[in-house]
């Protein structure tokens, strides 16, 4: 009945009967009220070792705003409503807190290198995103701390990390993965035969 939402950035419509079907599945899987990371795999349809597994645990701790190890479904919602709704800005936020993995304040060479190989990893399973892995991991790593870390100290800053994705976009094409979560979050979906 016309229960869907365009952004502004010509993002995929979002149908109000998908989340709705979330739901039920989160409440199924998820009597407790809450996914733990195992469940939050299961709950996409991710083999646990399998190539998107490191993806799919970054997700999970990006999600899980309070750090308790678990994703209730209004944590899950507020990340949801982030992708669909968030502006440029909130999106590279949330994307700096995929690669943070241990919260620090900052992203190094190794967190990097890690959700460079991850994406690389994903990407390779879509012949049309293959013709822009030409360089390899350590390559592109090296090239967006370049132009990123404007300090050179190896480290990138949420701000350094903000002005080097909306100033380049080469960076902002490597980092796409991350900027739709809701995209993973479909083919995911799609994958799975549970959904």
């Amino acid at each position: 009945m016309g229960q869907t939402h365009h952004t502004e950035q010509n993002d995929p419509e979002i149908d109000v009967k998908a989340l709705q079907d979330m739901y039920k599945k989160f409440v199924t899987e998820c009597p407790s009220g809450v996914l733990f990371i195992h469940e939050f795999k299961r709950f996409f349809g991710v083999d646990p070792t399998g190539e998107v597994s490191e993806y799919a645990e970054s997700m999970f701790r990006a999600f899980d705003k309070n750090g308790d190890n678990t994703i209730d479904f209004l944590e899950f919602v507020a990340a949801l409503n982030l992708v669909f709704r968030g502006d440029l800005e909130h999106k590279l936020r949330w994307s700096f807190k995929v690669y943070d993995k241990d919260g620090n304040g900052y992203v190094d060479r190794t967190e990097l290198r890690a959700i460079i190989d991850s994406i690389y990893r994903l990407k390779k399973t879509s012949k049309s995103e293959q013709e822009g892995m030409q360089l390899s991991v350590n390559e592109v790593c090296e090239r967006i701390l370049k132009t990123v870390d404007v300090d050179n100290d190896g480290h990138i800053t949420l701000e350094e990390f903000i002005k080097g994705a909306q100033g380049d976009p080469w960076i902002m094409n490597m980092l796409q993965l991350d900027m739709n979560p809701y995209g993973w979050v479909l083919e995911q979906r799609r994958k799975s035969a549970h959904f």
